[in-house]
């Protein structure tokens, strides 16, 4: 039986008000776009199914499946299908650690190694370094040897001691590189302080008093009900998915939920009862490097402005789904989009299609040239997620060229913004004093000009 906090949740989504007749017609012209969009990507073989729901001062305006659970069985997408959610994981686990945080049982100025074994090699990290990418720990999804355990189960401590023994990619503060290591060391860091296991702390602070009763640990074994299976596409058809053993994502990406208990989460989350304020703020505002540059990332969630419009949220992949969570504050909409397939169209494309149905997009506003593209152009070296990577820029006519070094693929940078700086959709590039500095919202990479 759900409980009574989970009951008026779900009676605010389904009962509040009366649309009004513009809203009756924005509902009724985004739930055909989308229709006809996810059809589209279905018969195509894009994707094998999605959820979405879109939902904006307390009605919805979109909640609808598509597609197929099961292409072998062609059984069609359940409601309130159960997905596997990725790096969506992340913002439950920073949520977890400052539940610690407020109770007293840990600082974000801690230094991890209080809480684990692991050599840093003499440097000091902490909790808050972990929780925003910051550490230079190396990622081990990026680590060749990763991929001799990838199927197989392990004790946990066995990806400990293989990150340790690779060199950092920067030093402490120094950059902003996505780190799944990171997060599965805070995962290990909760059940140390709670004597609980992982998922056992999320059920018991999260899942049920929130009355998120289809959100749970993802398992390879167990059968649960509506799970939608997952799949890879691949020249233009699409396999099973590739197979994963969940010890390894862990708390960086392990979670399985639907579209429902997402919105509840984030409803919950964005009002303030799962957290306090201070921690709320914590929680959403992205703090700053080193050098007190500004950062878009914060604790599993981002906060940017997308093309104007302000948003915090944060995406998930893990193979054979992908997963994107948007809340636009200003505009009081949530869009959530689950999809069973890892693929060119991931659920980050779906959400801004249907976003940009909703909201104006702003583009930035170009400013005339004031130095010499000329000046800035070479090669420019340094640690990019994964691996170490220079970028080759080229000056032609107003504008500047910039491709991977050993790659095909060439971008041009259009958009001058001021202060040796261009857009790049919603990506900022700064290059300026020898450095080529980029900031992708979920990474920020500074690279020196070789000489």
């Amino acid at each position: 039986m759900k409980i009574v906090y989970f009951l008026l949740v779900l009676g605010a989504i389904i009962f509040a008000g009366c649309a009004s007749d513009t809203n009756t017609s924005e509902h009724s012209s985004i739930v055909a776009f989308s229709d006809s969009l996810f059809q589209t990507n279905v018969d195509s073989a894009y994707i094998s199914g999605a959820s979405v729901i879109v939902y904006q001062k307390g009605e919805r305006l979109l909640d609808k499946t598509y597609g197929y659970a099961n292409l072998e069985l062609a059984v069609p997408m359940p409601e309130n299908a159960s997905f596997e959610i990725g790096s969506v994981t992340k913002q439950f686990t920073s949520a977890a650690i400052l539940k610690l945080v407020e109770e007293g049982r840990l600082s974000l100025e801690d230094d991890f190694t209080q809480y684990l074994d692991f050599d840093t090699k003499g440097r000091s990290i902490t909790i808050n370094s972990l929780l925003n990418h910051t550490s230079g720990i190396p990622s081990y999804t990026e680590l060749p040897e990763f991929g001799n355990i990838f199927y197989r189960s392990y004790d946990r401590d066995t990806l400990l001691r293989l990150v340790e023994k690779n060199d950092f990619l920067f030093e402490p503060g120094e950059a902003l590189i996505y780190n799944n290591s990171a997060y599965f060391f805070l995962g290990l860091i909760i059940e140390e302080i709670s004597g609980m296991s992982y998922e056992d702390y999320l059920r018991e602070q999260f899942f049920v008093p929130l009355g998120m009763n289809n959100t749970y640990y993802s398992s390879t074994s167990k059968v649960i009900p509506n799970k939608a299976y997952g799949y890879d596409y691949s020249e233009n058809i699409l396999n099973q998915k590739q197979y994963i053993d969940h010890t390894w994502p862990y708390s960086a990406g392990s979670l399985s939920s639907t579209a429902d208990d997402l919105l509840i989460w984030m409803i919950s989350l964005h009002e303030r009862t799962i957290i306090s304020e201070k921690l709320y703020d914590i929680l959403t505002n992205p703090g700053h490097l080193n050098d007190g540059t500004k950062v878009r990332y914060a604790m599993g969630l981002v906060n940017y402005m997308n093309f104007g419009n302000k948003e915090i949220g944060h995406g998930g992949g893990i193979p054979g789904f992908l997963s994107e969570t948007k809340y636009f504050p200003d505009e009081d909409l949530f869009i959530i989009c689950l999809i069973n397939t890892m693929g060119p169209k991931g659920a980050d494309y779906f959400a801004e299609e249907l976003l940009w149905k909703l909201l104006d997009k702003h583009e930035f506003d170009p400013v005339e040239l004031d130095i010499d593209l000329n000046a800035v152009t070479g090669i420019y070296t340094g640690q990019s997620r994964g691996q170490a990577t220079s970028i080759e820029v080229k000056a032609q006519s107003n504008s500047l060229t910039i491709s991977t070094v050993g790659q095909s693929r060439v971008d041009t940078l259009k958009i001058y913004l001021g202060d040796s700086t261009w857009s790049d959709g919603n990506s900022l590039v700064k290059i300026k004093n020898n450095e080529y500095l980029r900031d992708d919202i979920y990474g920020y990479i500074k690279f020196k000009k070789d000489q």
